[in-house]
């Protein structure tokens, strides 16, 4: 299928050919007929993309301080790879469209197939052919309303939040700061609620434009400008001023916020819309004691993933207007005519001259404020393929892959995210050794960018497609942490050798099911990505320390740091904590310092801290302190061991010390950390091509599952656990 989509580091914008996105459960397929363009928030970040680096860093200085704390626990080097393996990488571009249901999930049985649909989201309803749209992001276009103007709805929905955020009444004025598309909806809606509306806008278009759909008078921001519509705001409000002022203009200007307090009256309300810059004036907000409030996209439930992504709707009995609801409320104002979108449709366009377009409007040729893509005659059946081959695969020699003669371990990827991209496939890329056959992911540009970067023959939306293909050797899992065990099972049952990131699984029963598929198949070639006990320096400690040292002593400090407010870690109900995702890591690391199984732990929580006390099988005791409200600038992991007259410390990968008798060394690296990933994919390659023993034997991986369990169940039981 065709998708439109930019690639941030060069700011090269093309029309690219990618799979067709799997219909996950929760939602449904549909195929596009127009997807609208944002001149406002897309040309934002297109603009953004064309930027070098340090107009890049200048404009978003909070991902700037992210790569400085990054840097300090990180090192430069390993910072700048992350950051460049995200820069160059293609994104999608679109939020808003309307189209027609090709296939639906489960737990999406209100839609059918042949449904027109109107879809919302910035990861969802994309410039594509095809897209994947959850049941809360998605709403039935009523009778009577047309393709291109339900294709507005998303940000009918955004100008309509707005409105609401205002508390507007019959008969109260309004000064709408900026009159693109935003701007324009706004106009429509305040004016079909019985308000009275003025505008401002450098565009004189625009002006007449919002004028034409009921704007009492609009004119530019300048004092010519502002005397004109001061008057007659004064006038139609008995002197009083704007009893709301929205500002649904962008840019680097401060001008909106000090317009918006010369004309508002006293305790107006300010509401921000769109991505203004907000130096508020303090002596004019505070004389007239305004009200600054600030509209959320859609409406409830944005960035609420339980919402978007899970289906669970709010009741209306509490809120009343979710972004769902927004969006059909939109449309039924559509349906009776008392909002038109269709004065606002400056054009529609092939999806195939997207580029163009985007050209044409950064560069100031084509000017409009309602732009559509169109994606051919609704009447003709569209392919929904989900793999593409690139190169000619070889035919199946066999059902069983526990070894091939081929000197090359052929591999796939099931997940291609961050990690899997900066940590894992750059050391498989360059292994001569190694042959990448596919990749997996759910998202169609993922696995376009992980194909284009590592040179993956095969890209897919079908994991069965991977799994299937009975001329691999070996597959990896790099998906969410809840997908993990079920992925397991089935590549053991098909006779694979295989690598997963953390966790093993989420819960006892799904760990139950993993060692009862190894025990009905015999196939046990299973790896988790414990990598820390490949480290070069924790391998250092360990010889420094000695073989001979009986039971041990230590202290693993693990400053964390808090989540991102949109992490998908903070979905514990469907990814386990957070210490479960990736506590592992840290108990397999002790367990390979002291030589032994754990076999008790006592967990206690502060806060969002947590505290566990392991005890091996030899005696020995080791203390984990994970802490998530310490300094980002703060080394992210210490470990510190006592045994035998000894003393070591690991110093964040970076440094190792150990203190004995005969005094104290150590070594430390200057090229940055190195947490083990290029040693442990080693010898996992070594045992997918050989046969021989996997590098972490199962016992293993299964007491490190069960200890980091452990620390869930005495942490919510105040007992230890002892097995």
């Amino acid at each position: 299928m065709k998708q439109v989509a930019q690639n941030y580091k060069s700011g090269d914008l093309t029309v690219l050919d990618v799979p067709v996105p799997a219909c996950q459960p929760g939602g449904v397929l549909v195929r596009t007929l127009y997807s609208l363009i944002s001149t406002g928030t897309e040309m934002m970040k297109v603009s953004e993309a064309r930027m070098s680096l340090i107009g890049k860093a200048r404009a978003r200085p909070d991902q700037v301080r992210k790569l400085l704390d990054s840097v300090a626990q990180q090192g430069p080097l390993a910072t700048y790879q992350k950051a460049m393996n995200r820069l160059d990488s293609y994104t999608p571009l679109g939020y808003s469209l309307c189209g027609v249901v090709v296939e639906v999930g489960a737990g999406a049985e209100q839609f059918s197939v042949g449904q027109v649909v109107a879809a919302a989201g910035n990861e969802f309803a994309l410039h594509a052919e095809v897209n994947w749209i959850p049941i809360n992001l998605c709403v039935p276009v009523p009778d009577g309303v047309a393709a291109e103007h339900a294709a507005f709805a998303t940000v009918g929905a955004i100008a309509m939040q707005g409105v609401r955020r205002a508390e507007v009444a019959l008969g109260e004025t309004a000064c709408v700061i900026g009159l693109g598309l935003i701007g324009q909806l706004a106009v429509r809606l305040l004016v079909a609620s019985g308000v009275q509306v003025v505008g401002l806008d450098v565009v004189e278009a625009r002006c007449r434009t919002a004028e034409k759909a009921g704007a009492l008078i609009c004119a530019a921001p300048d004092e010519d400008g502002l005397r004109e519509v001061e008057r007659v705001l004064l006038d139609r409000s008995g002197g009083l001023g704007a009893d709301h002022v929205l500002l649904a203009a962008g840019g680097d200007s401060n001008g909106p916020v000090e317009v918006a307090a010369r004309l508002a009256r006293d305790r107006a309300r300010v509401v921000d819309i769109g991505k203004t810059r907000l130096d508020l004036p303090w002596n004019a907000y505070y004389d007239k004691e305004l009200d600054v409030r600030f509209s959320r996209s859609y409406g409830p439930g944005r960035y609420d993933d339980r919402y978007e992504l899970e289906g669970i709707d709010y009741p209306a009995g509490y809120v009343r207007w979710t972004e769902r609801r927004n969006l059909a409320c939109f449309l039924d104002l559509l349906v009776d005519g008392s909002v038109d979108v269709a004065s606002l449709i400056s054009g529609v366009h092939p999806v195939d001259e997207a580029a163009e377009v985007y050209d044409r409007l950064r560069t100031g040729s084509l000017q409009g404020v309602g732009l559509l893509l169109s994606y051919g005659d609704p009447q003709e059946s569209v392919s929904l393929t989900r793999t593409i081959h690139l190169t000619t695969q070889p035919q199946s020699q066999s059902t069983f892959r526990r070894r091939r003669s081929s000197a090359e371990v052929r591999l796939s990827f099931i997940g291609a995210g961050n990690y899997a991209t900066s940590m894992l496939l750059p050391h498989l890329r360059d292994n001569s050794g190694v042959e990448l056959v596919s990749v997996a992911t759910t998202k169609a540009l993922s696995g376009l960018n992980a194909q284009r970067k590592f040179g993956f023959a095969t890209m897919t939306t079908n994991v069965d497609s991977v799994l299937d293909d009975d001329t691999l050797d070996a597959v990896f899992i790099v998906t969410r942490h809840h997908s993990h065990a079920g992925l397991v099972c089935q590549a053991l049952e098909r006779g694979l050798t295989v690598f997963v990131e953390k966790p093993l699984a989420l819960t006892e029963e799904q760990l139950t099911t993993v060692l009862d598929t190894v025990e009905r198949t015999g196939n046990d070639r299973v790896m988790v990505g414990f990598n820390r006990r490949f480290a070069p320096l924790f391998t250092d400690l360990t010889e420094r320390f000695g073989p001979s040292r009986g039971q041990l002593s230590a202290r693993y400090l693990i400053n964390a740091g808090r989540l991102d407010a949109g992490s998908w870690y903070l979905n514990e109900e469907l990814e386990g904590s957070r210490f479960a995702g990736e506590g592992g890591h840290f108990i397999d690391t002790l367990s390979a310092l002291v030589g032994h199984h754990p076999i008790e732990v006592y967990a206690m929580g502060a806060g969002g801290d947590l505290h566990s006390t392991l005890r091996f099988a030899d005696g020995s005791v080791a203390t984990i302190s994970y802490v998530t409200d310490g300094n980002l600038r703060f080394p992210k992991e210490t470990l510190d061991v006592v045994g035998d007259g000894r003393n070591g410390r690991l110093d964040n990968f970076q440094r190792v010390t150990v203190w004995s008798a005969k005094g104290k060394n150590g070594h430390r690296v200057l090229t940055g950390q190195d947490k083990g990933q290029r040693g442990q994919l080693d010898r996992f390659l070594h045992a997918a091509r050989t046969g021989s023993p996997m590098p972490i034997q199962l016992d293993s991986l299964v007491a490190t599952t069960r200890a980091t369990l452990a620390v869930g169940s005495s942490l919510s039981s105040g007992r230890p656990v002892i097995w």
